[in-house]
């Protein structure tokens, strides 16, 4: 008995997370808005109202939170779940509405001029006869929206036109919200031409880019969707639509020259954010010429006004990321009653309906990365400072060519305090800042060896937090443009020019290094080709040494060769692969322990004063201390991790000699006193 119960819970919960998976998005919104009225009553929904206008939104959890549609606040209110209305005296919505046909079921629900309409275009006797109709019926508001001129050549004509307009709005057969799939199409009572159902994630359901305000009204020989425009026939596609606009004649020719006709002619479900005339206008003689003349970039300027799905306006209440033809997301959001890309409310027009999408008609142009010029990406953003800096190098034409380079440009922060002097030796740097090939940071490999425009060769290194080229890290995601790749960096570039030797030969505040290197004879093994991290002590850090330590140190080269590669790391740690902390294996065996903190480097925590002094065969970093090995620490044992308890009572333990020879020590004292001595 109790095995039978058992499984029939667990049928019984498996049906509801399976027929709860099977909701539609319009569905689990109606349910979620259901959950939060409930404690009004039975079917009652929460519905939030934009502020200021009449439309109405059943909420999904986010907006709940946010209150806002479309970044406008709104209001909740409460009212009657679709299929049930109010009993005086009674909590909530107890009575499901009267189940009646088509023709009455209108005035129910909120569309008594369709009822009227029907009325007088006969068409009453169809909807309130026998049969299985659909009707998206306009509520009052989107009658009165109509220009009166349209309004009026539709009840007139011995109203034939006001038929055919409601015959349109019209499907021959029963269609509830879980059979309106997102992207397909229904034939219409008229001339059977199709009306366009999209269904999107958010629960907003459109017809012809009309929004569904209340559906699933059942009807004894139907059902009934209200809707909040009236929708009008739609019979050409994209193309057939850019063809016709005189506001898309630049655009005309754009798509001819790029072979899209074929695309938007073809079956499918697509957004074009169509540039108008003055979108073309807006951009530069020079760059729209080059766009215009480069077939591929040309192509992926096109496509990146095409997003891959159908996007009405009425489904956009908040930000949302979508996918272009190119490849690359556009941000659509919007402001109030405005539609927006990329945060900017430039769509001039909006939802002109076509058998094989909608149309957007918008007035500047969007140029993807792919259709840039390095120049162009880097203009407009935080390397504009770096840009410059080229420009006045009069190297502007390796950014603006088809050339396929990499440019490592330095963020404008780097420049805070002013920029280097133009001269010869700047102009050679920059050059060392223009790789000869288009690269993607993805690819980038530790140890790969890549050269520049001015023939030096630098080394990728890749660390767990960072990818570094020489001294500089990566700072922002790769920008690829036609021909070339923007890597943003962290600081100006500084290339080897010399083994570790070679550099603190030429640097006088290492003479007392130099010095002892030879003394140790280190000097072969820092000239040779390795993978080197020299935490190099200056003069100054010798000449705090005591005169006596110094001396006796320097004296004893085995001792000194021991100190030294204390301050070698086996392998090249970049300051920006820096993080809370690093512990590098030294050459003599022990770790050294480099860590980070505002910007300032430490080893052994003490400060650096200069990171990333690069050279070929590892990075130098200048230290204004010598760093002692664990072993010569004074009491410290190998490279065995601190106790900090033991510690305490090592200093307890040597105060009890002195004053308390002759106490007797307690058990837990002398086992801590035991351990020590292990």
């Amino acid at each position: 008995m109790e095995r039978g119960v058992l499984l029939l819970a667990l049928a019984w919960a498996l049906g509801v997370t399976l027929s709860g998976a099977a909701r539609s998005p319009y569905q689990q919104v109606l349910h979620h808005s259901r959950l939060r009225g409930r404690q009004h009553g039975p079917n009652v929904c929460a519905v939030q109202k934009l502020l200021g206008t009449n439309r109405k939104y059943y909420t999904n959890c986010k907006q709940w939170y946010q209150r806002k549609v479309c970044g406008k606040s709104t209001m909740i209110s409460y009212e009657c779940c679709p299929g049930y209305e109010k009993v005086p005296g009674e909590k909530g919505c107890p009575a499901a509405l009267p189940l009646s046909n088509i023709y009455d079921t209108l005035g129910i629900v909120g569309a008594s001029t369709t009822q009227l309409y029907s009325l007088s275009s006969n068409l009453k006797p169809e909807i309130e006869g026998p049969g299985s109709f659909t009707i998206f019926a306009p509520n009052n508001e989107a009658w009165s929206a109509l220009p009166a001129e349209m309004l009026d050549s539709l009840v007139s004509n011995v109203n034939i036109e006001l038929l055919n307009a409601l015959r349109y709005h019209m499907v021959n057969k029963r269609v509830l919200t879980d059979d309106l799939k997102h992207g397909t199409s229904l034939p219409s009572m008229y001339q059977n031409i199709d009306l366009q159902i999209h269904h999107y994630p958010n629960g907003i359901v459109t017809v012809n880019c009309a929004r569904l305000l209340k559906a699933d009204h059942h009807a004894t020989n139907g059902v009934v969707h209200l809707i909040d425009k009236v929708i009008a026939t739609t019979t050409n596609t994209i193309q057939q639509i850019v063809e016709t606009d005189e506001n898309l004649e630049t655009l005309r020719a754009a798509v001819a020259a790029s072979g899209l006709n074929t695309l938007l002619e073809n079956d499918g479900q697509f957004t074009l954010l169509a540039p108008t005339n003055e979108a073309f206008e807006k951009i530069p003689q020079e760059t729209l010429n080059r766009i215009l003349g480069d077939p591929e970039a040309l192509k992926d300027l096109l496509n990146h006004h095409i997003l891959k799905s159908a996007m009405c306006a009425e489904a956009i209440i908040a930000g949302l990321s979508m996918e272009t033809l190119e490849g690359t997301m556009l941000e659509v959001g919007c402001t109030g009653d405005e539609l927006t890309l990329n945060g900017r409310p430039i769509i001039a027009e909006k939802d002109v309906l076509a058998i094989n999408g909608v149309v957007h008609f918008v007035n500047e142009l969007l140029i993807p990365d792919s259709a840039k010029t390095l120049f162009e990406l880097g203009k407009e953003s935080d390397v504009s400072t770096s840009i410059d800096l080229f420009r006045q190098a009069d190297l502007s034409s390796h950014l603006t060519g088809n050339e396929r380079v990499t440019l490592l440009a330095p963020i404008n922060i780097v420049f805070k305090d002013g920029t280097p002097p133009m001269n010869r030796n700047t102009k050679s740097l920059l050059l060392d800042h223009i790789l000869k090939e288009q690269l993607s940071s993805k690819y980038l490999y530790h140890g790969q060896e890549l050269e520049t425009l001015g023939g030096k060769k630098l080394r990728v290194f890749v660390y767990r937090n960072n990818l570094c080229i020489e001294n500089v890290c990566i700072a922002a995601h790769d920008r690829r443009g036609r021909f070339g790749t923007l890597f943003t960096v962290d600081k100006m570039l500084t290339p080897p020019v010399g083994t570790v030797m070679d550099v603190l030969k030429a640097d006088q505040r290492f003479s007392t290094l130099v010095a002892a290197i030879q003394s140790a004879g280190l000097m072969e093994t820092l000239n040779r080709p390795g993978t080197f991290t020299v935490f190099a002590p200056t003069n100054e850090a010798f000449r705090a040494m005591p005169q006596g330590e110094l001396n006796k140190l320097m004296g004893n080269a085995k001792e000194l060769a021991t100190i030294l590669k204390y301050h070698i790391g086996d392998e090249i740690l970049i300051s920006g692969a820096v993080g809370a902390l690093v512990r590098l294996k030294s050459l003599q065996g022990d770790k050294i322990e480099v860590s980070a903190k505002n910007n300032v480097v430490n080893v052994n925590k003490e400060p650096v004063a200069e990171t990333d002094i690069m050279a070929t065969n590892g990075v130098i970093y200048a230290v204004n201390a010598v760093l002692q090995p664990p072993a010569f620490r004074p009491q410290e044992r190998g490279d065995e991790p601190a106790d900090p308890a033991l510690e305490i009572f090592k200093q307890a333990s040597a105060l009890s000699k002195v004053s308390h020879r002759s106490s007797r020590l307690a058990p837990e004292y002398s086992r801590l006193l035991a351990r020590m001595k292990q």
